[in-house]
């Protein structure tokens, strides 16, 4: 092998390590820069409450409330004595609206899906605003 071939693969092999290097370093910081979807465990979950047909809150941990805005909402959501059922299906580990499979019912076996199409944990400011009657 001469000299100026092994140079050449030399710098071959740096040049691909510094791209590599460069490449690694952007996704590390595209994953960073992107917020982690807020995530809990539906044995977590300790109430709830809606204070209209298309808006959820959820007590989780006894201290935080998430916000779900429905896709499709029910009227029956403020009917006293109405049940949310949630159907799991392997994990109960929610991070995003499709992880949900919530029903709700009258109690009287009569079930009515409704869909989640955002999951917002909320800040304690946005809890305390949250009117007492509205609250989970």
């Amino acid at each position: 092998m001469t000299k100026l071939t092994f140079l050449a693969r030399t710098a071959a092999v740096v040049g691909f390590a510094l791209v590599s290097a460069v490449a690694g370093a952007a996704q590390a910081q595209a994953a960073a820069a992107k917020p982690r979807p807020p995530c809990f465990s539906l044995s977590d979950w300790h109430g709830w409450s809606s204070p209209s047909r298309d808006v959820l809150y959820m007590k989780i941990r006894n201290r935080d409330v998430y916000r779900l805005d429905l896709a499709h909402g029910s009227n029956q959501l403020r009917s006293p004595g109405t049940h949310l059922v949630s159907v799991v299906r392997g994990s109960d580990r929610i991070c995003t609206p499709i992880d949900l499979d919530l029903r709700v019912s009258d109690g009287f076996g009569i079930e009515m899906p409704i869909r989640a199409k955002t999951i917002t944990k909320l800040t304690p400011e946005e809890i305390a605003a949250i009117p007492k009657k509205d609250r989970p």
